[in-house]
């Protein structure tokens, strides 16, 4: 059904959301959406329920050019980018003042309904994905939405695909860096069957040397339809390759001498990833009220990883070969119930198996570091399990016109075991964490059709994960209970001006016993407890039909409240890597019907990299990016972008205290590429 349109009420730059991508959602105010739609069918829509959404759409996606997908995040309001930019290890997108250095990966990850992080919580899955084949991503803050539990610590993010339609389409890039990019979507209905296939290849020698990758994803997905009985059935496959060379991390000299090069001692340093992805889709619309969603689906991850941190010839710690195969096999299923106009039930439940291996090997110096030879020491060879159980109910109750109340309860158990292969294949146990309780509210009030008045409280968890002790009970090891992070919000939402809206936003989130944990290197730091705060503003904006304005900026802070490090007391100090602002302006101007206009800057606030706070802050950017689009005819069109404006020299930040000596500690930076030029054509048939 085709619906006229939907007004986003505070995802910046996006006042006009394309009916075919939010079609069957009932006429109410949920925080950040207003729609105007039919009385809803189907399951609970996100931004029917919960308080704090923003969504960004295929007309927004689809002509980003990007080297790796967690850049289009970039986009949105609020979020935190850590460019890494090693490889397949390339970074993640994070918001909520969690930090994206693999220690706390905070943020959950959905592909159309499917989990998607990796064991550690990682968000390499969603490099399958390719903006030709996106519908929309819709971004869930804070800790309100029962839905989901492990990894959904501070919110999570969906990225949405294509499903059904009449399209051809291809996109040809070529740009700076050798860049070369071919994508290409089919989509076809006939009867009751749907198909949709997606191609895309991508190539590059990289903005430093010694960091070429190449790319190549591969999706097919098969739909048939029973209208009459309310039945939809599905098959998603989705396959992806990535080798990709990795150039390494600078000291400070190094950057101030050569921003561009790759140390010697990196020259066979490299990432090599493939992952697939499974998954069964059951719909069933059994009557107008009652409605089942299931997805089962087979998540593959197999990396593997040569790494140099440093030149240091002491030890074999520095040089390492990692290598990850893991296995999720799951079941989401929810069940949805509109009893009447003032009722609405949603339960869900979940199960997940991982079977997972993980080795890790360690190499004697050498310039360039040998991965061909016999390893000085195994550090891991691991064997382990982590099975999940999880189950959710929520209420959507609206007494009267103005107000909506939403109720909600989650639990979880886990449970798995270890086998250390290099141990005499010792077997530990998981933690026994027992049910996770996750009680949740929302409010919002609605005094006039301009205005909403929302406020949510929730509780979310943090369980550990890795192949080995704190998260499995190794002899020494002490019990550790999930941290439960409890987290509120209160927010505006309002309509100053005609075709003008705006939101504010007060949150925080505490934890009592914050974990730092990074399996890959068996690193686990207790914190102790945190506080997460901050104040988030977004206005958008249409002055005309042809010009679209908005901005945002989320100030925020992640502090220590209650902690030692290494005898190091961090109480008041701030949570490493996490920028104090990110800003967002932008603007989008159909200067005549063939052509468009459109920049877009971002900025982020500097960080500390050491949990005492006194190496310094690092970090911060400020970054321009422009595109011209010109339609040559109604089929063909070309895009202009150029990313970096000014020019501008930043760099991702981190403290190396592993791999030096003590008194030799120091920041390692992986600066981040330059100015740009990316010339597209697109053919739509």
């Amino acid at each position: 059904m085709k619906h006229s349109h939907i007004a986003l009420a505070m995802a910046a730059a996006w006042p006009l959301l394309p009916a075919s991508v939010l079609a069957d959602e009932s006429t109410q105010v949920l925080g950040d959406i207003q729609v105007t739609a039919r009385s809803g069918t189907g399951a609970l829509l996100t931004r029917n329920v919960l308080t704090s959404v923003d969504v960004i759409t295929a007309d927004k996606l689809q002509h980003q050019n990007v080297l790796n997908s967690w850049e289009l995040l970039g986009l949105m309001p609020g979020l935190q980018m850590t460019e890494t930019r090693m490889g397949a290890e390339s970074g993640k997108a994070t918001f909520r003042a969690f930090n994206g250095e693999g220690y706390l990966n905070g943020i959950k990850v959905l592909i159309d309904g499917v989990p998607s992080n990796v064991n550690s919580g990682n968000q390499r899955f969603i490099d399958m994905i390719f903006p030709i084949e996106l519908d929309y991503i819709e971004v869930v803050r804070g800790t309100n939405d029962p839905r989901h539990g492990l990894h959904n610590i501070g919110g999570n993010f969906q990225m949405v695909t294509r499903q059904g339609g009449q399209y051809q389409e291809g996109r040809v890039t070529v740009g700076s860096f050798n860049t070369r990019e071919v994508q290409l979507a089919l989509g076809h209905e006939a009867g009751n069957w749907s198909q949709n296939y997606t191609l895309a290849h991508q190539a590059s020698d990289g903005h430093r040397d010694h960091s070429e990758q190449e790319k190549l994803s591969l999706s097919g997905k098969w739909f048939y339809s029973l209208p009459a009985q309310g039945l939809k059935a599905g098959l998603v496959l989705r396959a992806y390759q990535h080798d990709a060379l990795e150039p390494g991390y600078l000291t400070a000299s190094e950057l101030a001498q050569d921003r561009a090069q790759s140390p010697a001692k990196n020259a066979n340093d490299r990432s090599d990833r493939e992952m697939h992805q499974a998954a069964l889709h059951l719909d069933w619309q059994a009557t107008d009220q009652l409605f089942w969603s299931n997805r089962l689906y087979l998540n593959a991850y197999d990396d593997d990883r040569r790494i140099t941190f440093t030149s240091n010839p002491v030890g074999n710690g520095p040089r390492q070969r990692r290598q990850w195969q893991e296995e999720q096999l799951g079941w989401v299923s929810s069940l949805t119930w509109r009893a009447n106009a003032q009722w609405q039930l949603e339960g869900g439940l979940n199960v997940e198996r991982q079977d997972n291996h993980y080795r890790r090997v360690r190499f004697n110096h050498s310039v360039p570091t040998q991965f061909d030879v016999t390893p000085a020491f195994i550090q891991n060879d691991d064997d382990y399990t982590l099975n999940n159980v999880g189950a959710y109910v929520q209420a959507v109750w609206r007494p009267d016109a103005h107000w909506k109340v939403v109720p909600a309860l989650r639990v979880d158990r886990f449970s798995g075991n270890t086998v250390l292969q290099n141990s005499a294949q010792a077997e530990y146990p998981l933690q026994s964490y027992g049910w996770i309780e996750q009680p949740k509210l929302s409010v919002v009030y609605s005094p006039s059709a301009k205005t909403s008045v929302y406020a949510n409280w929730g509780q979310t968890f943090q369980a550990l994960t890795g192949s080995r002790d704190p998260a499995y009970m190794r002899p020494g090891v002490k019990a550790f209970q999930a941290s439960i992070n409890t987290g509120k919000e209160l927010g505006v939402k309002f309509k100053p001006l005609d075709r003008t809206e705006a939101r504010v936003a007060l949150w925080r989130q505490d934890s009592p016993e914050e974990v730092a944990n990074m399996p890959s290197i068996g690193s686990t730091v207790n914190l102790g407890s945190t506080r997460r705060q901050g104040l988030d503003l977004q206005v958008s904006a249409r002055p005309t039909e042809r010009l679209q304005v908005w901005a945002s900026h989320s100030a925020q802070q992640a502090k220590v409240r209650r902690g030692t490090v290494d005898g190091v007391v961090l109480d008041g100090n701030e949570v490493i890597s996490t920028p104090r602002h990110i800003s967002n302006l932008g603007a989008d101007l159909k200067a005549t019907d063939r052509l468009t206009l459109g920049v877009q800057a971002r900025s982020q606030g500097k960080y500390f990299i050491d949990n005492a706070n006194r190496q310094g802050r690092f970090g911060s950017f400020a970054l321009l990016d422009a595109r011209a689009g010109y339609a040559l005819s109604r089929q063909v069109s070309l895009d202009l972008q150029v990313k970096n404006v000014t020019d501008r020299a930043y760099e991702y930040v981190w403290y190396d205290n592993f791999w030096w000596p003590a008194g030799q500690h120091q920041p390692m930076f992986s600066p981040g590429p330059g100015r740009a030029l990316f010339v597209s054509v697109n053919v739509k048939l």
